[in-house]
Parts: structure tokens; C-alpha cells; sequence
């Protein structure tokens, strides 16, 4: 575990060094839990939100797109349950000062008891060899019998705790643990307290004749009030969903993990509108899609897993989150709820307008139920940025650090290197530019080495080099280098645009959806 905290805090750095990800006003001592992209993170994080939203919209006939405000009437968020239940239950430590999610300590003390399982399994496997049998060991050895058994019994407890909402059973259970504040290593805890996350602010000229109104903690409720709108002037049949890619913010108290969990973060969020009592079918449908297309980037299978939720929120039947093997453990990128009626029957009660949907098959109107897909375009993101980190050992014995992004993301496509700055090479170079950039970002670079500057390349994940040399100006071919495996081959200048393209383009990326 210690290694792969290393291997995040070089990735941090690395975000850093090369342009991906500031910390927030940095000059001023930054400012906790709120991060910048740089120059090639904002063109990494486009081409994510652009392989969403094309997936989305050009994939499916029945799926639109909107954009809908930060800013929302205030009971919105009554109806919405937002103002009376958005809540984290938080618990402070005495000693140290500090604040954490009581939730969150539990988790993590449950995860030390899977890696203590983990450990005993992995010391027999060595002991055995090719014989060993896994369940077999799981079934028959005390150790690991009595440690899962003392899992259980905490996650029941702490499931049960957490469905009831009672704070002080999550107390109960952080002190008959004998959890520790990371910091002061102390059981000085507080009561566990209620904490809203939503950020309020004024909306009007003078303070008696202000509006109390709330920045969004999710984009979702600006589909569902517009659903009718939408469905009306699109004149969209059920079913059909609305895609929409915008911020939210949360006033997260424990933000951690880099831009794991920030206080300003930005989402993708799809609703699917459907008949009642065809959700479930559409939900495992939904569950089915939203993997294959985290699959198709190829950044490995067996890194992707489902969690189903043990409590569901109020107005959910079904929920179940994909979940990622970050450096810091498998967590949560994207959720697939079905959230039943309930958003549309709040707001059609609370707003006293019928907004039900008139279902010229059924001959009749009803209130649809809705299948929600929402990803954190921070989080994916970082699962992208992880899973391409790689500090290589090369043949020669030097090592070169290099992002495997999958090439349609790569901020940049390819960079045109000139082997010398004389001999009409650079001109030579620039005339290439001139042809690929209006399909390609694409980089020149006549600074340093050719071989430094191919590590600058591969360090920010571009997939090609197209290096011009003297060869070029006799026969007008250059060498196109290969990010991954960097090798190297001769090409007709004219052929870098239909080679180049058949790698790079989202819709190489789209295709292995249909």
C-alpha cells in the first residue's frame, strides 16, 4: 500500500510539472480541495467530456443534451430533499483539531481487516505454490474464518447504523473499535454531528430584499425540471434521456486524494426516462452500457468492478456504482441509480404544475420513472491519469516517464520535430504543422535533443513524433515514432494524415460501442 501512495504522490507531481493540474491560487498558499487544469489537463478532461457526450448523443437517437444553470429557485432544492438531507455525519478529534466523516473511519478500519485477510492469503499462496485453492483456504483456515467473521459482524453494524441514521451507533462503533484520529493517534472523539454540504449565497440588491439561493450540489435536478420542455419542443416519446455535462459544488469538510474529492467539481450526468415498471429492465441495461464504455478506453478490464449499495437513498429501487482501482483502492467513478418517480413527483408537488408525461400508446398520462447515469469528470479524469502513469526501464538501463492516455484523449496527437534548427528543416517542419493541425493538436518543438524532447512528449502522453530530417527535403518522407513502443518507421509525408487518424480520432473510440 505504502509503494502505491508513492506512486500517487508522483503522479500529483508529475499532473504538476507537466501542465495538467494546478493547486487553486497557488501564489496566495492555494485553497483547500480546489484545483486548476493546466494547459494540457483542460484538453485531456474536453476530450474526455467530448467521448461522453458523443457517446451519448450520436449513439443513441432518443438521447438530447442541455445546459442548464448553477443558479435554481431555492425550493428546487426543498423538493429535492437537498435542504433537510443532504447531510455527511462528521466527528471531531479533541487533540488534533480535526474533522472527519464518521463513515469514512469505519470504511477505512473495515478495509484494514480485508488487507489483514488479504496478507494471510497471499502468505499461504506463496506456501503452496500452484496448489493452492483459494476458497478452499478462505473455508478451512482459522485465522482468516475469525477475521472475516469479525468483518461481517462490524459491516452489519455499521450498514445498519448508517440506514437508520443514527449517530450515535457510528459513534459507538469508532469507539468499541478503538479507531485512532490519524494525526494526534488519540480516542479523544466528539459527538457525531449532521453537516449540510450544500454552499448558500445572496441573490438580490439589498439585504431585507435578498434571496437565500444555493449553488447546485448536482446537475441532475436542471434535467428533471426541464424534462417537460424538453420532451414538448423535441418532441421526444418515451423512452428518452437528457445528457448534461456542467459544475456542482459541495462543501466538502474531509476532501482529500487530490481532485478525488473537491469542493468544486464537474459531472455527467444522463436521466432516462422511462414507463413504470420498466425501470429495472433499463437499469441493467444502463449498468451494462456505462461499463463497456469505460472498457473500450482500454486502460484494463480487471481495474473495473460494480459495488452494489447496501442503503439506498430514500427514492431509489435499484443503485449500484462502477468502481475503479485507483492507487489509493477500488472507488467509486460513476453510479447507476434508479431513482424511481420520486424527483418528477416532488417537483410537480411542490411547484403545483402537472408535469406528467401523456403516453399516446397507453392513452394515458403518467409520472415516468427515471434511470440515472452520473459520472465525476474529476474522478475519471484521475482514473485515466492513473491507470497511464508509467515510469519505464529501457533496454539501455535509463528509465523514461510515460503516459499510455488512450490516444483519441492524448492532449496532444502529435508533435513535428525538426532534427536540426538550419537547412530549411524547421520550414520543412512547420509546412506539416500547417497541414495537420486543423484535424490534430499537434505540436512543434525545435528545443533541445531529439531525444529529450521525445521524452517531453511521452512524459504528457503523445501518441506520435514525426521527426523531419534531412532525408525529408530529397524524398518527402519523415520518421513517424510511436509513443508506446517507440518505434520507429519511414513515411510518405502524405500518409501521416490517414495514419495518424485511424489512431486518434474519437470515433475509432465509438465504434467498439456499437
Amino acid at each position: 500500500m505504502a509503494q502505491q501512495e508513492d506512486v500517487f504522490k508522483k503522479i500529483v507531481s508529475h499532473a504538476k510539472e507537466y501542465g495538467f493540474v494546478f493547486p487553486s491560487s497557488e501564489i496566495y498558499d492555494g485553497l483547500s480541495a480546489v484545483y486548476d487544469y493546466g494547459q494540457n489537463g483542460v484538453e485531456l478532461k474536453n476530450n474526455i467530456k467530448r467521448y461522453w457526450w458523443d457517446s451519448m448523443t450520436l449513439l443513441h437517437e432518443n438521447i438530447v443534451g442541455i445546459d442548464s444553470a448553477i443558479f435554481m429557485h431555492p425550493t428546487i432544492w426543498k423538493a429535492s430533499g437537498h435542504v433537510d438531507a443532504f447531510n455527511d455525519p462528521l466527528i471531531d478529534n479533541r487533540d488534533s483539531k480535526k474533522r472527519y466523516r464518521a463513515d469514512v473511519l469505519i470504511e477505512d478500519h473495515i478495509a484494514k481487516i480485508d488487507e489483514k485477510i488479504d496478507k494471510e492469503i497471499a502468505k499461504a499462496a506463496k506456501r503452496f505454490g500452484d496448489s493452492f485453492d483459494e476458497a478452499q483456504f478462505r473455508a478451512t483456515n482459522g485465522r482468516v474464518l475469525e477475521l472475516q467473521a469479525k468483518r461481517d459482524e462490524l459491516h452489519q453494524r455499521f450498514s445498519d447504523a448508517m440506514n437508520a441514521n443514527d449517530l450515535e451507533g457510528l459513534r459507538q462503533i469508532i469507539v468499541d473499535q478503538e479507531i485512532v484520529c490519524p494525526i494526534s493517534g488519540t480516542k479523544n472523539w466528539t459527538e457525531v454531528r449532521q453537516f449540510n454540504l450544500m454552499f448558500k449565497t445572496e441573490m438580490g440588491s439589498t439585504a431585507d430584499g435578498s434571496m437565500t439561493v444555493y449553488l447546485r450540489p448536482e446537475t441532475a435536478q436542471g434535467i428533471f425540471v426541464n424534462y417537460l420542455n424538453v420532451q414538448k419542443t423535441g418532441r421526444m416519446r418515451i423512452p428518452f434521456g437528457i445528457a448534461q455535462i456542467g459544475k456542482a459544488f459541495r462543501n466538502e469538510i474531509v476532501a482529500r486524494q487530490f481532485i478525488f474529492r473537491m469542493r468544486e467539481f464537474e459531472q455527467m450526468e444522463m436521466q432516462f426516462f422511462v414507463r413504470p415498471g420498466e425501470e429495472l429492465k433499463w437499469f441493467s441495461q444502463w449498468k451494462e452500457w456505462r461499463l463497456k464504455w469505460h472498457k473500450a478506453l482500454g486502460l484494463g478490464d480487471e481495474k473495473y468492478r460494480y459495488h452494489d449499495h447496501e442503503k439506498l437513498a430514500h427514492y431509489a429501487n435499484a443503485a449500484t456504482d462502477i468502481e475503479f482501482q485507483m492507487p489509493f483502492g477500488f472507488k467509486e467513478v460513476e453510479g447507476i441509480h434508479s431513482r424511481t418517480n420520486f424527483d418528477l413527483s416532488q417537483h410537480e408537488k411542490f411547484s403545483g404544475k402537472k408535469i406528467q408525461y401523456f403516453d399516446p400508446e397507453l392513452n394515458e398520462s403518467y409520472t415516468p420513472y427515471v434511470i440515472e447515469t452520473s459520472i465525476g469528470v474529476d474522478r475519471m479524469f484521475l482514473s485515466v491519469l492513473c491507470s497511464s502513469y508509467e515510469e519505464e526501464k529501457l533496454e539501455n538501463g535509463e528509465t523514461r516517464v510515460v503516459l499510455h492516455l488512450p490516444a483519441p484523449l492524448a492532449p496532444v496527437k502529435c508533435a513535428v520535430l525538426p532534427l536540426v534548427r538550419k537547412d530549411g528543416l524547421p520550414e520543412k517542419a512547420r509546412e506539416i504543422v500547417d497541414e495537420l493541425k486543423f484535424d490534430f493538436a499537434t505540436h512543434y518543438e525545435e528545443k533541445d535533443a531529439i531525444g529529450k524532447r521525445y521524452r517531453r512528449q511521452d512524459a504528457i502522453g503523445t501518441p506520435f513524433c514525426i521527426t523531419v530530417d534531412h532525408q525529408t527535403l530529397e524524398d518527402n518522407t519523415v520518421t513517424l515514432r510511436e509513443r508506446d513502443s517507440m518505434k520507429q518507421t519511414r513515411v510518405p509525408v502524405d500518409q501521416l494524415h490517414a495514419l495518424i487518424h485511424d489512431r486518434v480520432s474519437l470515433a475509432s473510440l465509438l465504434r467498439k460501442l456499437r
